[in-house]
């Protein structure tokens, strides 16, 4: 019988582990202190436990984290890790190294199912979920790795914010990423505030109500287009969860969010979702106003919210080109002037292919993506108006979601 992993529980699981094990409760908030805020896995030297104890783990249960099989390192600061995960699977990891922060970008499945037109782990397609540990085991090596590599003081983080953005939708592997996040937020673990740790979501509208329940962090949602036509081929999740059901569901999110407002992220592609008249359906969309094709309102009043504006970042295959700056900053001036607060995404590691949508990893593809893809109209790209004269720079907050 294989060792029990230990990642693979948060503080409630390992202490009714330990209780099966014949210890006491408190014997599992030392050992998830060891494990998490001390980074050992090796339990002898787990000098506060009994010897009976640390006997008794040895011989039943392990700290295992995926073997790392690379790392890559961008010329920005941004570290790139690439963790086998068995089966001919393996996924990625970013940490992106700021000023007053250090983020680590987590993945939640080997592939994705969702298949959005503009990102790279679609189309690769999906192998499989992730378990608890696979997903902790890349917070808990470049936690530890990190304060060594920096030589960080005794009690430094190296990893301030977690964000649930690398490969694959967390929502579909809720059964794994509940326990995730719960040992990222215990102050026994990492100790990370919700306003620190961020799911986002293409739009899987129960996960959504589950998570406001179980465990409300702050969401981010891959919005990408302002209306059901377009968002239908860009994040073909739209035809099972239309803009109606997702907004209504954000509205009910912010009941019990740690923050007052839901991000939503916007891939700008060129001729694709960025003209102005995407930019003024989107401010209708979140302001209340937007109808539906039968004149019905999509959501009826203005909903809080952030709008991320993301420079997209190509890679073989996608037949999709990145929006010029200044039209990004055309279509972000128009939101600001409505009053929604926007932002442009700073590219970070987009020289190792660790920027958003880039992640790719290897996987074993279970879902047959490229023939299913082969039947897909290609998007319309709209004309542009290249004799017009180009826009003043209009000044916009930049930075990370």
């Amino acid at each position: 019988m294989s060792a029990v992993n230990l990642l693979d529980f948060d503080l409630a699981g390992l202490t009714a582990y330990c209780e099966q094990l014949g210890e006491k409760r408190f014997r599992a908030t030392q050992l998830f202190r060891w494990v998490h805020q001390r980074g050992m896995s090796d339990f002898a030297r787990m000098s506060d436990l009994a010897k009976s104890f640390r006997d008794k783990l040895g011989a039943v249960a392990a700290v295992r984290v995926p073997a790392v099989l690379s790392e890559q390192a961008s010329s920005d600061g941004t570290i790139k890790w690439l963790f086998d995960v068995g089966h001919g699977d393996a996924v990625e990891a970013v940490f992106i190294p700021e000023d007053d922060r250090g983020t680590l970008c987590v993945s939640s499945q080997a592939g994705c199912a969702v298949g959005c037109r503009f990102c790279s782990t679609g189309h690769q397609g999906f192998s499989r979920n992730l378990s608890t540990s696979e997903i902790v085991g890349q917070l808990w090596f470049a936690e530890h790795h990190l304060r060594q590599r920096l030589h960080l003081p005794e009690g430094t983080r190296a990893i301030t914010n977690v964000v649930m953005m690398g490969m694959g939708e967390p929502l579909q592997n809720y059964a794994a990423l509940l326990p995730a996040l719960r040992v990222m937020l215990d102050d026994h673990g990492y100790g990370l505030s919700r306003r620190r740790v961020t799911v986002s979501t293409s739009g899987v509208v129960p996960m959504i109500d589950r998570l406001r329940d179980d465990c409300p962090v702050a969401l981010a949602v891959s919005l990408h287009a302002p209306n059901d036509a377009l968002r239908d081929d860009l994040v073909p999740l739209n035809k099972k969860y239309p803009l109606s059901e997702l907004l209504s569901a954000c509205e009910r999110y912010l009941e019990a969010a740690p923050r007052d407002f839901i991000t939503f992220e916007y891939c700008m592609l060129d001729g694709v979702n960025d003209r102005h008249e995407h930019a003024r359906q989107l401010v209708d969309l979140v302001q209340g106003r937007a109808r539906d094709t039968q004149g019905r309102p999509i959501h009826a009043k203005p909903l809080s919210c952030k709008l991320n504006l993301i420079p997209f970042n190509p890679f073989p295959a996608s037949g999709l080109i990145r929006s010029p700056r200044a039209q990004v900053l055309e279509f972000a001036g128009i939101l600001q002037d409505a009053g929604i607060v926007t932002t442009i995404r700073k590219t970070r590691g987009d020289d190792i292919d660790a920027a958003c949508g880039q992640l790719a990893g290897e996987v074993q593809d279970r879902t047959r993506i490229e023939q299913r893809r082969a039947g897909r109209a290609a998007i319309p790209i709209l004309a542009v108006n290249t004799s017009a004269s180009p826009v003043e720079a209009i000044p916009i907050n930049e930075g990370h979601a």
